[in-house]
Protein backbone atom coordinates (compact mmCIF):
# COMPACT_ATOMS: atom_id res chain seq x y z
CA UNK A 1 0.00 0.00 0.00
CA UNK A 2 1.31 3.00 -0.95
CA UNK A 3 1.14 6.63 2.26
CA UNK A 4 -1.78 8.90 1.17
CA UNK A 5 -2.34 12.02 2.80
CA UNK A 6 -3.93 10.79 5.47
CA UNK A 7 -2.20 7.11 5.95
CA UNK A 8 1.25 6.38 5.90
CA UNK A 9 1.74 2.53 6.87
CA UNK A 10 5.58 2.72 7.42
CA UNK A 11 4.83 6.04 9.93
CA UNK A 12 1.69 4.23 11.68
CA UNK A 13 3.98 0.90 12.07
CA UNK A 14 6.89 2.88 13.33
CA UNK A 15 4.51 5.05 15.66
CA UNK A 16 2.52 2.10 17.21
CA UNK A 17 6.47 0.46 17.56
CA UNK A 18 7.83 3.34 19.42
CA UNK A 19 4.73 4.24 21.56
CA UNK A 20 3.95 0.84 23.02
CA UNK A 21 4.58 0.27 27.13
CA UNK A 22 3.44 -3.92 26.68
CA UNK A 23 2.05 -5.82 24.00
CA UNK A 24 1.17 -9.49 23.33
CA UNK A 25 3.65 -12.22 23.81
CA UNK A 26 3.72 -15.20 21.92
CA UNK A 27 6.11 -18.56 22.44
CA UNK A 28 6.35 -21.84 21.64
CA UNK A 29 6.11 -24.51 24.41
CA UNK A 30 8.47 -27.73 23.97
CA UNK A 31 8.45 -30.33 22.60
CA UNK A 32 5.45 -30.16 20.41
CA UNK A 33 5.42 -26.04 19.67
CA UNK A 34 2.14 -25.51 21.10
CA UNK A 35 1.17 -21.49 21.12
CA UNK A 36 1.80 -19.81 24.31
CA UNK A 37 0.73 -16.25 24.38
CA UNK A 38 1.45 -13.75 27.35
CA UNK A 39 1.30 -10.25 28.89
CA UNK A 40 4.72 -8.33 28.60
CA UNK A 41 5.83 -4.75 29.02
CA UNK A 42 7.90 -3.17 26.52
CA UNK A 43 10.51 -0.85 25.48
CA UNK A 44 12.81 0.04 22.18
CA UNK A 45 16.16 0.17 21.41
CA UNK A 46 18.16 2.72 19.18
CA UNK A 47 17.20 1.32 15.93
CA UNK A 48 13.27 0.56 17.34
CA UNK A 49 13.50 -3.36 18.02
CA UNK A 50 11.37 -4.43 20.83
CA UNK A 51 13.13 -4.59 23.86
CA UNK A 52 11.81 -7.23 27.48
CA UNK A 53 12.47 -7.70 30.29
CA UNK A 54 11.23 -11.10 31.87
CA UNK A 55 11.85 -13.71 34.38
CA UNK A 56 13.77 -17.34 33.74
CA UNK A 57 11.00 -18.52 35.82
CA UNK A 58 8.35 -17.39 33.54
CA UNK A 59 6.88 -19.92 30.81
CA UNK A 60 7.34 -17.50 28.10
CA UNK A 61 11.10 -17.62 29.23
CA UNK A 62 11.79 -20.93 29.36
CA UNK A 63 10.12 -21.32 26.03
CA UNK A 64 11.81 -18.75 24.06
CA UNK A 65 15.29 -20.39 26.01
CA UNK A 66 14.45 -23.60 24.27
CA UNK A 67 12.95 -21.78 20.68
CA UNK A 68 13.66 -18.37 20.57
CA UNK A 69 11.10 -17.82 17.91
CA UNK A 70 8.25 -15.44 19.16
CA UNK A 71 5.78 -12.89 18.09
CA UNK A 72 4.78 -10.00 19.82
CA UNK A 73 1.38 -7.73 18.87
CA UNK A 74 1.25 -3.81 19.99
CA UNK A 75 -1.97 -2.20 19.66
CA UNK A 76 -2.63 1.49 20.48
CA UNK A 77 -5.52 0.88 22.97
CA UNK A 78 -8.01 2.98 21.73
CA UNK A 79 -10.98 3.73 23.04
CA UNK A 80 -14.40 1.75 21.93
CA UNK A 81 -14.26 -1.52 20.08
CA UNK A 82 -9.96 -2.27 20.32
CA UNK A 83 -10.71 -4.32 16.89
CA UNK A 84 -11.26 -0.34 15.09
CA UNK A 85 -7.75 0.19 16.48
CA UNK A 86 -4.39 -0.05 15.06
CA UNK A 87 -2.16 -2.78 15.52
CA UNK A 88 1.35 -4.31 14.47
CA UNK A 89 2.50 -7.82 14.41
CA UNK A 90 6.28 -8.50 15.24
CA UNK A 91 7.53 -11.51 14.27
CA UNK A 92 11.31 -12.88 14.81
CA UNK A 93 13.03 -14.40 17.44
CA UNK A 94 14.23 -13.36 21.41
CA UNK A 95 17.85 -13.52 22.98
CA UNK A 96 18.96 -12.15 26.05
CA UNK A 97 21.18 -8.95 25.47
CA UNK A 98 23.67 -7.73 28.27
CA UNK A 99 23.53 -4.15 26.55
CA UNK A 100 23.79 -1.69 29.50
CA UNK A 101 21.48 0.77 26.60
CA UNK A 102 18.67 -1.90 26.54
CA UNK A 103 18.76 -1.97 30.43
CA UNK A 104 18.80 2.04 30.38
CA UNK A 105 16.38 2.12 27.61
CA UNK A 106 13.78 -0.35 29.00
CA UNK A 107 13.95 1.34 32.68
CA UNK A 108 13.47 4.91 31.08
CA UNK A 109 10.01 3.68 29.16
CA UNK A 110 9.28 1.29 32.44
CA UNK A 111 10.51 2.92 35.38
CA UNK A 112 8.76 0.46 37.67
CA UNK A 113 10.92 -2.19 36.67
CA UNK A 114 13.88 -0.76 38.56
CA UNK A 115 12.69 -2.54 41.38
CA UNK A 116 13.16 -6.06 40.04
CA UNK A 117 15.84 -5.46 37.31
CA UNK A 118 18.59 -6.86 38.70
CA UNK A 119 17.20 -9.66 40.64
CA UNK A 120 18.98 -12.60 39.49
CA UNK A 121 16.09 -14.69 37.65
CA UNK A 122 15.60 -11.79 34.87
CA UNK A 123 17.44 -10.56 32.34
CA UNK A 124 16.77 -8.30 29.11
CA UNK A 125 15.56 -9.61 25.95
CA UNK A 126 16.39 -8.11 22.24
CA UNK A 127 13.63 -8.70 19.84
CA UNK A 128 15.48 -9.39 16.15
CA UNK A 129 12.85 -8.84 13.58
CA UNK A 130 11.96 -10.98 10.78
CA UNK A 131 8.84 -9.28 9.36
CA UNK A 132 5.93 -7.40 10.85
CA UNK A 133 2.27 -7.00 9.67
CA UNK A 134 -0.11 -3.61 10.16
CA UNK A 135 -2.91 -3.71 10.64
CA UNK A 136 -4.76 -0.34 10.59
CA UNK A 137 -8.68 -0.42 9.54
CA UNK A 138 -10.26 -1.30 6.66
CA UNK A 139 -8.17 -2.20 3.44
CA UNK A 140 -5.22 -0.59 5.55
CA UNK A 141 -3.35 -4.05 6.13
CA UNK A 142 0.66 -4.33 5.29
CA UNK A 143 2.99 -6.84 5.48
CA UNK A 144 6.78 -5.24 5.93
CA UNK A 145 10.77 -6.18 5.83
CA UNK A 146 12.43 -5.40 9.05
CA UNK A 147 14.35 -2.34 6.96
CA UNK A 148 10.95 -0.65 6.38
CA UNK A 149 10.10 -0.20 10.29
CA UNK A 150 13.26 -0.01 11.91
CA UNK A 151 15.55 2.97 12.53
CA UNK A 152 18.81 3.39 10.35
CA UNK A 153 21.26 4.23 13.09
CA UNK A 154 25.28 3.39 11.57
CA UNK A 155 24.95 7.48 9.60
CA UNK A 156 23.54 8.79 12.66
CA UNK A 157 26.39 7.82 15.29
CA UNK A 158 26.73 11.43 16.42
CA UNK A 159 22.91 11.81 17.44
CA UNK A 160 23.42 8.17 19.29
CA UNK A 161 26.22 9.06 21.00
CA UNK A 162 24.72 12.22 22.31
CA UNK A 163 21.31 10.67 22.89
CA UNK A 164 21.91 10.02 27.08
CA UNK A 165 23.13 14.25 27.49
CA UNK A 166 20.06 15.29 25.18
CA UNK A 167 17.53 13.61 27.07
CA UNK A 168 19.05 14.73 30.91
CA UNK A 169 19.32 18.14 29.31
CA UNK A 170 15.78 18.07 28.61
CA UNK A 171 14.77 16.08 31.65
CA UNK A 172 16.29 18.50 33.81
CA UNK A 173 16.07 21.82 31.81
CA UNK A 174 13.44 22.03 29.75
CA UNK A 175 10.37 20.32 31.94
CA UNK A 176 7.61 22.85 30.79
CA UNK A 177 8.47 22.39 27.02
CA UNK A 178 7.88 18.63 27.26
CA UNK A 179 4.65 19.09 28.78
CA UNK A 180 3.86 21.54 26.14
CA UNK A 181 4.81 19.10 23.89
CA UNK A 182 2.17 16.42 25.04
CA UNK A 183 -0.89 19.24 24.82
CA UNK A 184 -0.03 20.52 22.11
CA UNK A 185 1.09 18.02 19.38
CA UNK A 186 -0.46 14.62 20.98
CA UNK A 187 -3.46 16.28 22.46
CA UNK A 188 -3.12 15.55 26.02
CA UNK A 189 -4.48 18.80 27.46
CA UNK A 190 -4.44 16.78 31.33
CA UNK A 191 -0.87 16.25 31.01
CA UNK A 192 0.94 17.74 34.32
CA UNK A 193 4.46 16.46 33.51
CA UNK A 194 6.16 14.28 31.30
CA UNK A 195 9.77 13.02 30.70
CA UNK A 196 12.03 12.08 27.47
CA UNK A 197 13.03 8.22 27.34
CA UNK A 198 14.41 7.74 23.76
CA UNK A 199 15.66 9.93 20.86
CA UNK A 200 16.51 9.05 16.95
CA UNK A 201 16.36 10.44 13.77
CA UNK A 202 13.14 10.89 13.06
CA UNK A 203 11.28 11.92 16.63
CA UNK A 204 11.41 11.30 19.99
CA UNK A 205 9.50 9.15 22.58
CA UNK A 206 8.05 11.10 25.89
CA UNK A 207 6.11 9.36 28.85
CA UNK A 208 3.01 11.98 29.68
CA UNK A 209 1.73 11.66 33.29
CA UNK A 210 -1.77 13.09 34.20
CA UNK A 211 -3.94 12.28 37.19
CA UNK A 212 -5.32 9.42 35.97
CA UNK A 213 -2.93 7.73 33.18
CA UNK A 214 0.99 7.36 32.44
CA UNK A 215 0.58 7.39 28.31
CA UNK A 216 3.65 6.99 26.07
CA UNK A 217 4.39 9.68 23.19
CA UNK A 218 6.05 9.68 19.96
CA UNK A 219 6.43 12.79 18.28
CA UNK A 220 7.75 13.06 14.71
CA UNK A 221 10.86 16.01 14.16
CA UNK A 222 9.93 18.36 11.05
CA UNK A 223 12.34 16.81 9.14
CA UNK A 224 15.15 13.82 9.60
CA UNK A 225 18.12 14.72 12.20
CA UNK A 226 21.22 12.90 12.61
CA UNK A 227 23.39 15.22 14.58
CA UNK A 228 22.18 16.44 18.07
CA UNK A 229 22.56 20.03 16.64
CA UNK A 230 20.05 19.10 13.87
CA UNK A 231 17.82 17.56 17.59
CA UNK A 232 18.17 21.21 18.99
CA UNK A 233 17.38 23.07 16.34
CA UNK A 234 14.56 20.85 15.62
CA UNK A 235 12.97 21.16 19.13
CA UNK A 236 12.82 25.09 19.34
CA UNK A 237 11.14 25.03 16.50
CA UNK A 238 8.48 22.86 17.67
CA UNK A 239 8.37 24.81 20.62
CA UNK A 240 8.04 27.98 18.72
CA UNK A 241 5.73 26.28 17.01
CA UNK A 242 3.13 24.96 19.48
CA UNK A 243 3.67 28.32 21.72
CA UNK A 244 2.43 30.61 18.86
CA UNK A 245 -0.59 28.25 18.73
CA UNK A 246 -1.45 27.84 22.50
CA UNK A 247 -0.35 31.23 23.82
Amino acid sequence: MKPTPDFDPKQAAKKLLREGRNGALATLIPPAGDPYCSLVNVATAADGAPLLLISRLAVHTKNILTDPRVSLMIDERKAGDPLEGARVMLMGTAASTDDTEARRRYLARQPEAEMFAGFADFAFYRMELRAAHLVAGFGRIVDFKPQDILTETADAAELVAAETEILDHMNDDHADAQVLFCRHFAGLDGTTEASMTGVDRYGFDLIAVSPEHRTAVRLAFPGECTTGDEVRRAMVAMVAEARSVRD
